[in-house]
């Protein structure tokens, strides 16, 4: 699950690093009020579409298998059913997160990083900041698996006894 955690800073990065490029072609052409298209081919976006859906993957398996792994055998079924009301719950945070952002960078005035113009606003600087918050989530992660205790599984126990039998010939 962990490397599920990594992927999104990188795809924020390459998220913010898009945006950079982006603005410097509306800055070059001065294209802030135009409606026409910006010269750039939608391709550009690949990579972090790429990146976050791997990272979906990757997270989603690993708490699937948590889930199974750790929870009580009771629970399994409602345990593995938690991890997709955590994707629903998600969203609503990440709006919430857009709203405060935008509320805050735009007071007094000020446009703001998500503008109703996203040629106006700094959308890159959302991103750099969304890419912060997947690492510190990183770094959270890596401190709860180091204090987490693992329950044994049955192929631990089962791989346990192969040693041991092993060990004895």
């Amino acid at each position: 699950m962990g490397i599920g955690l990594v992927i999104p800073i990188f795809a924020m990065v390459a998220a913010g690093l898009l945006e950079v490029v982006r603005l410097h072609i509306i800055r070059r052409d001065n294209l802030y009020d135009s409606r026409d298209y910006i010269p750039m081919s939608i391709f550009w976006q690949v990579p972090q579409y790429f990146l976050v859906g791997a990272a979906v993957v990757f997270t989603f398996i690993g708490q699937l298998e948590f889930f199974y792994d750790q929870a009580p055998n009771a629970m399994r079924s409602m345990c593995s059913a938690l991890s997709l009301t955590t994707v629903s719950l998600c969203m609503y945070l990440s709006s919430l997160l857009v709203t405060i952002v935008t509320n805050i960078t735009a007071r007094n005035g000020k446009l703001g990083w998500i503008a109703d113009n996203l040629n106006r606003g700094h959308l890159d600087y959302f991103f750099w900041l969304l890419a912060i918050m997947s690492f510190v989530n990183f770094l959270l992660y890596l401190l709860i698996a180091k204090w987490y205790n693992y329950k044994k599984t049955v192929d631990d126990l089962e791989e346990t006894k192969l040693g041991d039998a092993y060990e004895k010939h």
